[in-house]
């Protein structure tokens, strides 16, 4: 269960990074089109110009497709902002059972906001929810991005706390014991 865990938090961060790369491909092929009109005009030609429609549109859906995609494998790389010099004031019972009430929350907030993301997507899909843009994107597939990497992170979290509840340790612990004062080096 473990292996089969790590790959989808992993794939997770893959389709995240994805993202990112189309947006610098999309990116680089309109400032591509844009130097390569100057240069036409320059040599009195007829410039290309080759825009791409609604790129700042559908850029910003990537974006938010990769922030979401993204955030269960940075909690499991301990990249998420915590209170370790809090936690490790604590002595290890009460770290321990901070730890997992806090995780608990995350949990139960993340599993609030997968479920209304999924309503949304729902919503989206039924009303036929069209962007306004040049391009008609129907945003239940960008919201749909959103809702499966809130459901990603919930699983991590939930992953977490039964981690605590069975080890008292954290997968993203060794990455904090790098920062706390009297960490590893």
């Amino acid at each position: 269960m473990r292996l089969l865990l790590d790959r989808f938090f992993a794939l997770s961060l893959w389709l995240a990074a994805l993202n990112l790369v189309a947006i610098a491909v999309l990116v680089g092929a309109q400032v591509s089109s844009r130097a390569l009109d100057k240069i036409m005009t320059w040599l009195g030609l007829q410039p290309f110009s080759g825009v791409i429609l609604s790129l700042a549109e559908i850029a910003g859906y990537l974006l938010a497709a990769a922030s979401f995609l993204a955030l269960a494998g940075t909690l499991k790389a301990g990249g998420h902002v915590r209170m370790t010099m809090l936690l490790s004031a604590l002595g290890e019972t009460a770290r321990r059972r901070v730890e997992f009430c806090v995780l608990a929350i995350g949990a139960l907030f993340s599993g609030f906001m997968t479920y209304h993301a999924c309503r949304l997507v729902q919503d989206s899909w039924i009303h036929n929810e069209i962007s306004k843009g040049i391009v008609l994107v129907q945003l239940a597939y960008p919201q749909a991005t959103v809702a499966f990497g809130l459901l990603v992170l919930t699983i991590a979290l939930v992953d977490e706390m039964v981690l605590v509840a069975r080890t008292g340790k954290t997968t993203f612990g060794q990455a904090e014991q790098q920062i706390m004062p009297g960490g590893k080096e």
